[in-house]
């Protein structure tokens, strides 16, 4: 109204006209409300500036961010058809350049012949609209009028501007509010959980679409009643106020409620207020029905796969692609190793380290889709010998098909390896004994041929001393042979053996003192650990003896070859119904245990041993129903050869004129 101020201020003395300008003027302020929404105000703005300035017509265009259209137009000669109003707009356009901010206010300009025939204006008055900033809000286009405005009117159009321009932006602000208002209502009323807005006193202020179709209502007819009326869900009344709130101290809280075989998860939020009368409670009902059958659904999925993993005679493992352990199931104590110590840790950490490159080319194989299957390799077992597995690598593929992970299933197969490894040997050994068998008997018929005539001829007086000292070499060779072949049928247990009450302590004594000698002249340490009351066995004591002292000779031989003084410790003990005689050393260990006990394999020079020891000794003790075993210590120092044989269960009667061993 300021301009208005400045019009009063004009030292002229106003006239009739002008004092109907005046009045116009203020009629079209109070006129152009905020609050009448764009179209009114366009239709109010154009129709009071045509009748103030006596115009043909006036029209209001207004930017929408990428062109110009008409809000409003007012004239009773043109035909507004929809191409006019464009033209119009796109005239009034072109033009807004030359309205910017810090231009002048009004610009004329002239229509083309076309369009001023189809509007009846020859051209247009333009006036600036422009926010408090300056920025171009809208355009007034006042039809040419045929006179010249008078300074008066000139004033006055100021500010109508002005005024109009404050209005306008009023109006947008409104518009733009009043949308964001009928939107957020649209927004609740499309979300499908239940909504419920009500005040300190329980009176319901808002419910949303859902909440009133589930009561059968219309919002309207819910508001101002209070919640527990309404019997939402089935909720009890309660005389206190809505029966959702808990706690109406709390500025926020929240609980499951059931109704119906429906779950609902109830969120209540608090909104304070410095007057307690304005303050108000937002509840949200959520249903939850279907996520907690998923998810009960989910843990028993869950629970039933991981009892299957966990229940499983295999080490279940699962990989990650940079070969990282990111599952793994119970059975990994057999591992002696708890879940959390391989979590993250590398699959390849459980490999012995000379055998980690064919499992980490066979994990790099899975993860590019071939599979490895029974890949038997030993793997570390903490606290306890390294075990034998078969490993079994498959690729694991997401929902696109990609490999992410690599499972592996470990099987042990440890007592398995070492039954086939027994079986293997003892079908070698019998096969051998077999052959040896043979071999044997047809040693020693010529070999009886030659002792025989090789006595006589040395029982001959008509041959020379030289000659008889040649036939005393060709007789030793040939006892020599056949002590070998005496040898080869012991081994192929030609032999009968006796079968008495047998105590392995005396025997173990009576054989270390056939070596007595040999071992303290040499200075070899011999501990002897025997176990009291140690069970009787059942075997050929003489046999036992042969393998005690085949023993006994493999460790002093063993000795000989390193530069430290020699050690013998000999153990017996009883466990399981077992009697067990172990012999360990301090020599340099065996090279190739597991080949120990076959028939001719031997790691003296040629000439000192046969080869068939250890077999025949591993042979006596099968016939008796034990098992002999070697290996070098875990310090690295010697090896350790142990002899279990099964204890007496049985009261033993001796056989006829047999000794009981002492």
């Amino acid at each position: 109204m300021r301009a208005l101020k400045r019009i009063r201020e004009v030292p002229v003395r106003l006239d009739t006209s002008v004092e109907t300008l005046l009045a116009d003027f203020s009629a079209t302020a109070l006129e152009l409300d905020p609050s009448v929404g764009i179209q009114e105000f366009a239709r109010r703005l154009t129709t009071r500036a045509a009748d103030i300035f006596e115009v043909q017509g006036a029209a209001l265009a207004l930017h929408d961010g990428s062109s110009w259209q008409l809000a409003g137009i007012h004239g009773s000669g043109p035909r507004w058809s929809d191409a006019a109003r464009h033209a119009l707009a796109v005239a009034i356009g072109d033009h807004s350049t030359k309205l910017a901010a810090h231009s002048p206010l009004t610009t004329s300009i002239n229509f083309s012949r076309e369009l001023s025939n189809t509007l009846g204006w020859p051209g247009a008055r333009l006036i600036r609209l422009a926010r408090s900033n300056g920025d171009l809000l809208g355009i007034l286009a006042l039809a040419e009028p045929d006179r010249e405005l008078s300074s008066t009117e000139e004033q006055l159009l100021a500010a109508l501007a002005a005024h109009a321009s404050v209005s306008l932006e009023n109006v947008r602000l409104i518009s733009r509010i009043e949308q964001s208002r009928k939107q957020w209502v649209e927004d609740v009323d499309a979300i499908s959980d239940f909504i419920l807005v009500h005040d300190s006193a329980g009176r319901v202020l808002r419910l949303n679409r859902a909440l009133a179709d589930l009561l059968k209502a219309r919002p309207s007819e819910a508001i101002g009643r209070n919640v527990s009326e309404l019997g939402i869900l089935g909720a009890p009344a309660r005389p206190t106020g809505c029966p959702f709130c808990r706690n109406g101290l709390a500025a926020r809280e929240e609980f499951v409620f059931s109704a119906d075989s429906r779950t609902y998860v109830v969120t209540s939020s608090r909104i304070r207020t410095t007057q307690e009368a304005n303050a108000r409670t937002i509840h949200v009902l959520k249903d939850i029905t279907d996520r907690r059958e998923a998810e009960r659904r989910y843990r028993r999925e869950r629970d039933f796969n991981r009892n299957i993993l966990n229940n499983t005679h295999s080490i279940i493992l699962v990989l990650d692609t940079a070969g990282l352990v990111s599952f793994a199931n119970q059975r990994c104590s057999e591992l002696d190793c708890r879940e959390q110590n391989l979590l993250g840790h590398s699959f390849l950490d459980i490999i012995p380290p000379a055998r980690r490159p064919i499992v980490a080319h066979a994990v790099e194989q899975a993860l590019c889709g071939i599979a490895a299957q029974n890949l038997e390799v030993p793997v570390v077992r903490a606290g306890r010998p390294n075990g034998q597995f078969s490993i079994s690598l498959t690729p694991m593929r997401d929902d696109d098909g990609e490999i992410n992970s690599v499972v592996a299933v470990m099987t042990d197969v440890t007592d398995a390896s070492g039954l086939q490894a027994k079986l293997r040997h003892t079908e070698k050994m019998a096969a051998i004994g077999q052959l040896v068998s043979g071999v044997a008997h047809e040693v020693n018929n010529p070999l009886a041929a030659i002792v025989g005539f090789t006595d006589l001829l040395l029982e001959s007086p008509s041959l020379s001393d030289e000659t008889k000292e040649d036939l005393g070499v060709i007789l030793k060779e040939a006892e020599r042979t056949r002590q070998i072949v005496q040898n080869l049928l012991s081994f192929a247990r030609e032999m009968p053996a006796l079968r008495e009450p047998v105590r392995v302590n005396a025997v173990v004594q009576q054989t270390l003192k056939l070596r007595s000698y040999d071992l303290s002249s040499h200075g070899v340490e011999v501990l002897e650990n025997y176990a009291k009351e140690l069970p009787l066995i059942v075997g050929d004591p003489h046999e036992l003896q042969q393998v005690f002292l085949n023993i006994l000779n493999n460790a002093y031989d063993a000795i000989q070859e390193v530069r430290r003084r020699g050690k013998i410790e000999i153990v017996t003990s009883s466990n399981n119904g077992h009697v067990e005689i172990s012999f360990g050393d301090n020599g340099p260990g065996i090279r190739h245990p597991e080949r120990i006990f076959d028939p001719f394999y031997t790691t003296k020079d040629v000439g000192k041993g046969t080869g068939l020891g250890l077999s025949i000794c591993y042979g006596i003790v099968r016939a008796h129903r034990g098992e002999i075993t070697a290996e070098n210590n875990s310090n690295g120092i010697g090896c350790t050869f142990r002899v279990r044989i099964p204890a007496a269960t049985e009261p033993i009667v001796p056989l006829a004129g047999a000794e009981t061993n002492a």
